[in-house]
């Protein structure tokens, strides 16, 4: 019976640790409680889909990161730099699971390859 709860409903154990990384979040200090949500917008649209646990995964190493550069009183632009999508891209890399945009790129990849050998089949 939890199988089937779990096919309609999600793996409830991803649930439970999104809620509490969402509980962890909510007791950053402001300013890194407000960076966390922009971060958490921006790799809930572009990050890992395929699995839920990969997701789960990198958004619990950046509540790590946050809480541990906030305890240090590290400044929030020393810890995600200038570009905070530059900065959102690379700690997306380090997580594996596909995502719309990562098969966009591959495909698109792919495409060129195949024009680029069609082309130079028909230049000889």
């Amino acid at each position: 019976m939890a199988n089937l709860i779990e096919k309609v409903t999600g793996d409830l154990g991803d649930k439970k640790r999104y809620r509490e990384y969402r509980a962890r979040v909510k007791k950053l200090p402001e300013g890194y409680r407000l960076a966390a949500g922009a971060l958490e917008r921006y790799l809930l649209n572009l990050g890992p889909s395929d699995t839920g646990s990969s997701l789960i995964a990198m958004l619990n190493d950046l509540a790590d990161l946050l809480e541990q550069s906030a305890a240090a009183g590290t400044p929030l632009r020393e810890v995600i730099g200038t570009d905070p999508a530059d900065f959102a891209d690379t700690f997306m890399d380090n997580y594996s699971g596909g995502s719309w945009i990562r098969k966009e790129r591959q495909r698109l990849t792919t495409a060129i390859a195949s024009a680029e050998s069609i082309d130079a089949a028909a230049a000889v």
